[in-house]
């Protein structure tokens, strides 16, 4: 029994270790909205990286699985010093199932980027930051 703990947590560390983010690099839904809320607040660079929907003040880049969305993505973020803050979400799923955020954040490694983010919208956006009445977008 001892020795199907001990593989259990082996192989957990092992998959957590997988992820291009590390755990300090998620940022909780409630943060960014305090930071949008709040006029003095620096803001960060929001990139939406999927479909889900805009968060108030983010650039929409599209899927980044995509061909189209991740070149997109590439050619932003060359427009951007690379310690700028930068925070980036998809919303579309949990992120087990998120074929977006992956690309997206090794990117932003790959390009040697120092303060990125990522959102931590467990569930999706809508239960983790639109049912919050977090700030979005409004459409004209």
């Amino acid at each position: 029994m001892l020795g199907a703990v001990i593989l259990l947590m082996t192989t957990s560390f092992m998959v957590s270790q997988t992820e291009p983010w590390r755990t300090d690099q998620l940022m909780e839904p409630k943060d960014l909205a305090d930071v949008l809320n709040n006029p003095a607040a620096a803001k960060p660079i929001i990139i939406s990286v999927g479909p889900a929907g805009l968060i108030k003040d983010a650039v929409d880049i599209g899927p980044a699985h995509e061909k189209d969305g991740f070149d997109k993505l590439k050619e932003f973020l060359s427009q951007q010093k690379r310690e700028s803050k930068i925070v980036i979400y998809c919303g579309c799923c949990p992120f087990e199932h998120c074929p977006n955020v992956r690309p997206a954040f090794k990117l932003l490694n790959d390009m040697k980027f120092t303060n990125q983010k990522l959102l931590n919208l467990t569930h999706n956006l809508k239960a983790d930051w639109i049912n919050n009445g977090y700030p979005m977008t409004v459409k004209q």
